[in-house]
Parts: structure tokens; sequence; C-alpha cells
């Protein structure tokens, strides 16, 4: 097994709060890039959450924890005790159990940005079945509620990626970076580590 000197980004989030717009924007490019690769391979990680991704101290990202993945094809119905631990960043279909494909990993992607962006978690409740219901219903405080000074693409490309219906998100990977990409060139940012 790789040696990965680096922290969770779970930790630099708790030690760092909320990040610049671009540090995370340069985060969650790594964390498609890397789905891009799996979702290529026909495997959904299912499981993307700060917790699973690695903060290296070149500033580059790693995604691990492929503990729960499936490939595409395979049955993906997915209220397992190991989904019910990831709640906060679990798509709507995932929630219900019902057929899930790589835009579940794009909607948790989302989730993870609009934290990184926020140091807030877009639902929260009691139980993990409340916050299940919150994603399905898909009322979150919008970003630019909370903070006004994230650019509003960056905001929309959030929206985008956590619509509570699939075919309302990024049909994959690639498009959503290249939404990412654009809004970086509009301010002249680039997005390296």
């Amino acid at each position: 097994m790789e040696y990965l000197d680096g922290i969770t980004l779970r930790e630099y989030l708790d030690k760092k709060g909320a990040l610049p717009w671009n540090e995370a924007c340069i985060y969650v490019l790594q964390v498609l890039r890397a789905l891009e690769h799996a979702h290529s391979k026909g495997i959904i990680h299912r499981d993307i959450k700060p917790q699973n991704i690695l903060v290296l101290k070149d500033g580059f990202i790693k995604v691990t924890d492929f503990g729960i993945a499936r490939f595409s094809q395979a049955e993906t119905q997915t209220m397992t005790d190991k989904a019910i631990g990831s709640v906060h960043y679990i798509a709507p279909e995932q929630a219900k159990g019902s057929h899930i494909d790589c835009r579940a990993d794009i909607y948790s992607a989302g989730v993870v940005l609009y934290e990184m962006l926020t140091k807030q978690l877009p639902y929260d409740g009691d139980s993990p079945i409340t916050i299940a219901l919150q994603h399905v219903e898909g009322d979150y405080v919008p970003i630019d509620d909370i903070d006004d000074d994230i650019p509003y693409e960056v905001a929309r490309i959030v929206d985008k990626a956590m619509s509570v219906d699939p075919a309302d998100r990024y049909s994959s990977t690639k498009v959503m970076m290249g939404d990412i990409e654009t809004a970086a060139d509009e301010y002249d940012v680039i997005l390296s580590p």
C-alpha cells in the first residue's frame, strides 16, 4: 500500500475553517479528476466525503476508501450501515435506495465543495433518516446567502452539482470541471496546487 504523507480534508477543514473559493476549487477539481478516472473504468465511489480525501503536503489530494464502490453495471441500492455513516454527503437517489450512476458521486462532490466554501453542511439533523430526507427534499441555504464574496458562477456550480434530480446535475465530472475552469478564467485565477 502506498504511504501518503498528509491529513484528511476533514482534519484540514477543522483546522482552517472555510476555504477561499479558489483553494476549494483546486481541491474539488482534483477530486473530480480522480472520479473521472474511476468512472471511466465503470466504478462509482459512492462515499465521497472529506474523511475519504487526503490533502498531501505538496497540495495535491488523493481520494481514498473505495470500500463501498461498485461497478456501474452492478446493483447499486445503497442504504447500508456504511452509507448511513456518510449521510451528510449522500445523493438523494442513494438515500432512497434507487439506482445510482456517476452523478451520485458528482452530488457528493458538490456537498464537499459546499462545505469547503462555507464550513457548513447543507443538511443536518437529529438522525440519519432526517438528514437523508433533507437531501431528498433539496432545500438548503444557498452559498451566496452565507458568503456573498463567493463568485456567483461558483455558487451556481454547487447548485447544479447538488440538484435533487440527477437529470439536472452535471452529466459527467468532465463537464463540471469545465465550468469550474471557466469560472476561474473569468477571475484570472490559476487552479493548481
